[in-house]
């Protein structure tokens, strides 16, 4: 069964970092996509950043290019954002994904990011 826990959430002002992990188990994620998604409070979940495990390579949404970093330490399985330059926009619960085929099947629990202005 897969299971993904985020965690790294928290207070922080505008133009400051947070670092997000989320830690995989269940299978092997060699082969997967894992994402980084957010819903801002009132709004609909959004996409923020995703990538392909094996080889590493990295997508953004618009409004994060350049200001955050998706990664994966492939010994601890485990997924990480680095956030920096933290907006208030940013505020959101942020969740992490990986797919089941051509769909994000498995989601995490969410963390809090709450940017202060």
């Amino acid at each position: 069964q897969v299971q993904l826990v985020e965690s790294g959430g928290g207070l922080v002002q505008a133009g400051g970092s947070l670092r997000l992990s989320c830690s995989a188990s269940g299978r092997s994620f060699s082969r997967s996509i894992m994402a980084w998604f957010r819903r801002p409070p009132g709004k609909e979940r959004e996409f923020v950043a995703r990538i392909n495990w094996s080889i590493g390579t990295t997508y953004y949404a618009d409004s994060v290019k350049g200001r955050f970093t998706i990664s994966r330490d492939d010994a601890k399985n485990t997924l990480y954002l680095q956030m920096n330059s933290l907006k208030p926009e940013d505020t959101a619960m942020y969740y992490c994904a990986t797919n089941n085929g051509y769909e994000y099947a498995y989601w995490g629990q969410g963390t809090q990011v709450t940017v202060s202005s």
